[in-house]
């Protein structure tokens, strides 16, 4: 008798602490989408550990730019947003590393690019999709003009117009790539016309970016260290594979 009360002793305790938390993500496969197995390779990492530590996640899934704003609004219920890639900013904190994914360039196959390094690409048009991060050096560079950055809304939108030949490349995550080449039927015309560049921009890892306040702040502490106790890689493994 004194062990089942002990029993659930301690499981109220547990229960009575366990809370919700609340993030904002994208369509982004195979890492984020709500019509997703386990709604994406970073959402299973994201709700394994934060129920490693007693906790439930819930993901609302919006346009990319909305998802960031809603997460940096002072007492909105969503304390971070994810995947992000690290940059400098004072308006959210960092979680540690929670998987990776190889950016590079899309191109069309009979008119591919020849670079190895950033510096190659002054002068030319790249596609980016608005309001991404992707790489410091790549970004700067955009900034000051030395190369012409593009914006569209979405990847999809930049495969289709380096399927059309309409810019010569354009940024994306290769398993982003594959992922819409497989499952995109507005793109099956172009399935055969583009290709990853062999050289990557860079091997990115991934993030929740948690807004800078206590709340934020407390969320990225228990999520840090449920990381410690679940496998990012075969979770991540299970949908990039």
């Amino acid at each position: 008798m004194k062990l089942i009360i002990a029993f659930f002793a301690v499981t109220w305790s547990w229960l009575a602490t366990a809370e919700t938390v609340y993030l904002t993500s994208l369509s982004w496969p195979p890492y984020s989408d709500k019509s997703l197995q386990e709604q994406g390779a970073s959402v299973a990492v994201a709700k394994a550990a934060f129920a490693a530590e007693g906790h439930t996640l819930e993901v609302e899934f919006f346009p990319w730019s909305r998802a960031v704003k809603t997460a940096s609004s002072s007492g909105s219920k969503y304390v971070g947003y994810f995947p992000e890639y690290y940059y400098d900013t004072q308006e959210f904190v960092f979680s540690e590393p929670m998987g990776w994914g190889p950016l590079g360039l899309v191109q069309n196959k009979s008119a591919p690019i020849s670079f190895t390094g950033v510096n190659d690409l002054k002068g030319m048009k790249i596609g980016v999709v608005q309001d991404y991060v992707n790489t410091q050096e790549l970004d700067a560079m955009i900034a000051s003009g030395a190369i012409v950055g593009e914006a569209v809304p979405s990847d999809v939108l930049n495969v289709k117009k380096v399927g059309a030949k309409r810019i010569p490349a354009a940024v994306i995550d290769a398993n982003v790539l594959r992922y819409l080449l497989q499952t995109d039927s507005s793109l099956a015309r172009f399935k055969d016309a583009v290709e990853m560049n062999a050289t990557l921009l860079q091997e990115k890892q991934l993030y929740i970016a948690f807004r800078n306040d206590e709340q934020g702040k407390k969320w990225q502490q228990i999520y840090n260290s449920g990381l410690k106790k679940i496998d990012v890689q075969s979770i991540m493994a299970k949908f990039l594979n």
